[in-house]
Parts: structure tokens; sequence; C-alpha cells
């Protein structure tokens, strides 16, 4: 059995988030379709175009290492968008959808965050440069997001989830 060596640990964990950006990004025109506000809707749509080209970069990623871009499930963003995929179906043609939806796409925006922070340090431990670049620049992106995300639950969408869905 071959060592395992953060090198390892680096590839392990890139397969891990390429698996899920592939997965995001085909829940993501489902999730702006079920958006009831015209801002959510915008923003999943934003997120869509971003997440293509951080796949892109991912597989940058996997040049650089001299590997093959290749997936490995994740576990975790499977439980993620199966929680969101509920959400759209118990909330439906409710006023509280868009903050479910919204809350739904934080979750996938932690783990995102947590991913990238993560390998964007160890791609420094392991002196590539390029590589580390390339996971910030998705680091950076993900965590915008995140804050356009708060900025939507903020301005109406929490508060008008308050509603009864008669109104």
């Amino acid at each position: 059995m071959a060592a395992k060596t953060l090198d390892t640990l680096f590839h392990d964990t890139l397969r891990d988030i390429y698996y899920a950006e592939r997965k995001i990004l085909k829940s993501l025109p489902k999730m702006a379709r079920a958006a009831q506000a015209p801002e959510l809707k915008a923003a999943f749509e934003k997120h869509q175009a971003q997440t293509e080209r951080q796949i892109e970069r991912l597989q940058q990623v996997f040049d650089i290492i001299g590997k093959a871009a290749r997936g490995k499930t994740c576990d975790a963003i499977e439980g993620i968008l199966a929680e969101g995929d509920e959400i759209m179906e118990d909330y439906e043609g409710s006023p509280a959808l868009d903050a479910g939806l919204l809350a739904a796409a934080q979750a996938v925006e932690h783990y995102e965050i947590t991913r990238y922070g993560t390998l964007k340090r160890w791609a420094t431990v392991l002196g590539m440069k390029d590589a580390a670049r390339l996971l910030d620049e998705t680091l950076t992106e993900e965590s915008q997001t995140d804050e356009d995300l708060t900025a939507i639950a903020d301005a109406a969408v929490n508060a008008d989830a308050l509603r009864p869905a008669d109104a």
C-alpha cells in the first residue's frame, strides 16, 4: 500500500470538490426554476455560470498535478442537495420556499468555502503556487456568493417567509 501523504490527501479532496461542483451545476437550474423572488432566481443563474468556470479551474489544477480530472463521490454534497430537493418539494408554493432555498444554497456555499480554503492552504504548503491562485479565485467567488445570498435573505426573502401561504 502506497504511503498516504498530503499530496494524496490533496488529490482525494480535489476529486471530492470536482464531483461536488458537477453535481451543484446540475442542481442550480432546478433551484432557479423553483425560486419565486426574481433576485434569487438571478443569483442562482449567476452562480451557474460561475460554477462552470470553477469546474474549468479545477480541471486546470488537475493538469498542474498531472492527474486526470475525475470526481469521487461526495456524500456530503449528496446530502446537502437532497435536503434542498426536500425543501423544494415540501415548500412548493409557500412564501417560505425562497427562505428554504437560500438556506440550502448557503449550506452548499459553506461546504465549498471549507473545501476551497483547505485546498488552497494545502496547495501553498505543497509549493503549488498556480494551483493555490486558482483555488483562491474560486474561494473568493464562493465567499462573495454567500454574502450575496445573505443580502437577498435580509432584503426581503426572510420577511416574506413570515406571511401565511394564502396572503
